[in-house]
């Protein structure tokens, strides 16, 4: 049957080929000429591979397919320049200046970015005369790489970056244990950028976040009267008649809102919840925090949330509050805090990107937090799944 099908193969596969000849002829031809920064970074993707061989995500970079914004560039220039210099660890962020800074820096400083790349360009001298194995990051850190390329390829990660900071980090944090570097580094990351700190968690650190998964269910003692929730605990939504109710002293009166039944005071511990389209509130409460009235739950009374305002207003209820990008709100958020680490952080569970993390020492109970005023679209949360192990070398292909 081989052999008679034969004549469809090959003719196929020779045009398959010249289709991807074709393509990339017609890429090179539109591509415009480097600006400095950006053939800096292209060459120091280069420099990068050199060590790390076992994976080719950076050549996609060195080769000019991926090609960051000048600014991105420049930005990315000062802040890895900024950590070779201290000579702090990546985990100690304390002080660092975030994001948004970096690119206003970028700006301005000429001078400064030339000193950044003649420190960068040293260190990775003294790089290339390292043994090859002293530097190679393992293989779990190669599935993390190309789990990262095939999303960058399909259009889910609009540049490689995160891939390249993931090495450059590795590089500079390369005494830990290197099953864990993948974690680590989203730890770090969470801790350095706030909001939005990677557009895709790879498959193996997700199953890291949701290997702490745990049931969830509201507590009616705390409920709100005007909330109604279902006889499993797990979905409420505003109703049009206030109930007549106990009125406990840990109950809501005021703002629409319920606990959960458990309280968590060490270890890590995930959740996830569909949410409405137009108002909800996130997050988790501290054990100490009053429930009475309609006081600003926020982070100055003992709530650490992420809200959702008239359909188009995300914002974190810091003090004063964090607006989030409108691009970034989610149908299903994921919620993992991280108590002995001090993080806890909202995810878009759909599309597997970091939404917001809080950073702060936790010294007592925090208990989840949900609020609706929503009267048609439920709040769901939804209970863990029994979730087999991926078996995928890289991307995940069933989920």
């Amino acid at each position: 049957m081989m052999h008679c099908l034969q004549f469809l193969i090959e003719p196929a596969k020779n045009i398959t080929v010249k289709l991807k000849e074709s393509h990339k002829k017609a890429q090179d031809e539109k591509r415009e000429p480097l600006d400095e920064s950006q053939q800096f970074i292209a060459d120091l993707a280069k420099d990068l591979s050199r060590v790390c061989q076992r994976s080719e995500v950076l050549e996609n970079i060195s080769s000019g397919e991926d090609v960051w914004p000048t600014l991105t560039c420049r930005a990315f220039i000062l802040e890895w320049a900024s950590m070779l210099e201290s000579k702090k660890r990546p985990m100690q962020t304390d002080g660092w200046p975030e994001k948004s800074d970096w690119k206003e820096l970028a700006l301005t400083n000429e001078q400064d970015i030339e000193s950044a790349k003649k420190l960068i360009t040293n260190w990775t001298k003294d790089l290339r005369a390292q043994p090859e194995q002293s530097v190679w990051p393992g293989e779990q850190m190669v599935v993390v790489l190309d789990d990262l390329e095939k999303h960058w390829r399909r259009g889910r990660m609009p540049t490689l970056q995160p891939a390249m900071e993931l090495i450059f980090w590795t590089l500079l944090a390369k005494e830990l244990d290197k099953e864990n570097i993948p974690r680590q580094w989203l730890i770090w990351k969470q801790k350095s950028q706030k909001i939005g700190a990677t557009p895709y968690i790879p498959h193996t650190v997700w199953d890291w976040i949701s290997d702490a998964a745990v049931e969830v269910t509201l507590d009616l003692d705390t409920a709100n009267p005007d909330l109604l929730i279902s006889d499993d605990e797990k979905r409420m939504r505003c109703g049009f008649e206030r109930k007549e109710v106990p009125n406990y002293h840990q109950r809501f009166d005021g703002w629409w809102c319920a606990v959960g039944m458990e309280g968590f005071g060490s270890g890590r511990h995930y959740w996830e919840v569909d949410v409405g389209e137009m108002d909800w509130r996130l997050g988790v409460a501290k054990e100490s925090a009053l429930r009475k009235g309609f006081k600003s739950l926020n982070t100055h009374t003992g709530y650490l949330t992420l809200r959702l305002e008239r359909g188009t207003e995300l914002k974190a209820l810091t003090v004063p509050f964090t607006a989030l990008p409108a691009d970034l709100i989610p149908r299903r958020v994921g919620v993992h805090l991280d108590f002995d680490q001090g993080q806890l952080s909202f995810y878009d569970a759909e599309k597997r990107s970091h939404l917001f993390t809080y950073n702060e020492s936790f010294d007592e109970k925090l208990f989840p937090l949900f609020g609706t005023v929503e009267i048609v679209k439920d709040l769901v949360i939804r209970s863990p799944g029994v979730r087999s192990r991926c078996m995928c070398p890289a991307m995940c292909l069933w989920g």
